[in-house]
């Protein structure tokens, strides 16, 4: 968690420079009027974390791209497509969840940028859905019925559930800042609630591939992401900016 607000600060910073530094110019000063081309376009990336935590994580595979369409100044057609595995493992059960999930909605830009910068401050929405299986790789069983002393019975049966799925909504809260000319990180956290489930013979979902862990969470979900995007141009408008200029 203190890398993940670490981070955030790094790229907030990053993103208010030029307005400190515009706020440091003389006070008398004249109105003028400029004109800045936005570029609007397709963002397309991935999520790095996923890529770092599958090397990481033993029990983890996962990647995702990402991708953005700016429809207007402030709201952005927003997407995700990925694909997951998650073996998790206690005293009674051993599963594997497996599968790829589509995530469609939009973003909403709540930051004003300096100039023609194309920074991110924003909230958003998802509709996301998952197709997976799940394998019961493990399962064990106590036995109570003992006069003396409890036995355990562990097996192994490697059953497979497959053709199951999930659907649930997200709300999106993230920053993007650009790096370079057209290069940009982010971060974002996700809450989840999930909407409807299909769920094994004799067991629960225990991970669903886009949602995060299901287990303890009363049908909420929790998700971040670190991404790496691409922005590519496909046409600009014209972006007015009032600016003071100093008295001669």
């Amino acid at each position: 968690m203190k890398y993940t607000i670490s981070f955030t600060i790094s790229l907030v910073v990053l993103m208010l420079l030029p307005k400190i530094s515009a706020s440091q110019d003389n006070n008398e000063s004249t109105q003028d009027t400029l004109v800045y081309k936005q570029k609007y376009g397709l963002r397309l990336g991935v999520d790095i974390g996923k890529v770092i935590r599958s090397f990481a994580d033993s029990d983890y595979t996962g990647f995702e791209i990402n991708a953005d369409y700016r429809f207007s100044k402030r709201i952005y057609l927003a997407g995700e497509l990925g694909t997951e595995e998650k073996t998790i493992a206690n005293e009674y059960l051993n599963v594997t969840a497996s599968g790829t999930y589509f995530k469609a909605g939009f973003d909403y830009n709540t930051y004003t940028n300096w100039l023609d910068m194309q920074n991110m401050i924003f909230t958003g929405f998802r509709v996301g859905a998952s197709s997976f299986s799940q394998t019961l790789n493990e399962f064990t069983v106590y036995d109570t019925n003992q006069a003396f002393f409890n036995q355990t019975y562990t097996a192994r049966p490697g059953d497979e559930f497959n053709g199951l799925s999930a659907i649930w909504a997200e709300l999106v809260i993230g920053l993007k800042a650009e790096l370079f000319a057209n290069l940009f990180m982010g971060v974002n956290m996700q809450i989840k609630g999930r909407i409807s489930q299909d769920e094994p013979v004799g067991f629960e979902n225990l991970f669903i591939p886009g949602f995060n862990r299901t287990y303890d969470s009363g049908g909420i979900g929790v998700g971040f992401g670190y991404t790496l995007s691409y922005l590519i141009p496909i046409f600009k408008k014209d972006k007015l900016i009032v600016v003071e200029k100093p008295k001669n």
